[in-house]
């Protein structure tokens, strides 16, 4: 069940950002709240010419592909206090770089995604066939 959050995130709170579009032509929903994720650090997997690393995919973090990403220089479970992040671990949903999902599929590691809060610029990275052989929100 998608997250049901406020359409004012522009301004700072939780939830989508107006007019974003997930990778299946549809409104974009949110990955999730806790941990707080997204370029915008607002929950979802919105995007914008700044992010050069295509927070896109809400990804299932997996202790396998959490070991990888840690092996590929991005330790994602070890906290940083001092940002706030509190670390991953497998379960929790995460605004994955685009690329960086599409080198774990590559490598035989790559995590589940829901597609619905799955920004659409993911595709610019990688094949909606891939993501929705992965998908965990298709009916």
């Amino acid at each position: 069940m998608p997250l049901m959050l406020r359409e004012d995130a522009d301004k700072g709170g939780g939830g989508r950002r107006n007019g974003a579009k997930n990778v299946l032509g549809e409104t974009l929903d949110a990955c999730s709240l806790s941990p707080m994720t997204g370029f915008f650090r607002n929950g979802c997997c919105d995007t914008h010419p700044e992010d050069i690393g295509s927070h896109t995919v809400c990804a299932v973090m997996t202790a396998g592909f959490l070991e990888f990403s840690k092996s590929r220089g991005n330790d994602l479970s070890t906290p940083v206090p001092e940002f706030g992040f509190v670390g991953l671990k497998p379960g929790d949903r995460w605004c994955l770089c685009a690329p960086r999902w599409q080198e774990a599929l590559q490598a035989g590691c790559a995590p589940r995604v829901a597609l619905r809060a799955s920004h659409e610029g993911a595709l610019n990275h990688c094949a909606l066939a891939d993501l929705k052989r992965f998908a965990i929100d298709l009916d």
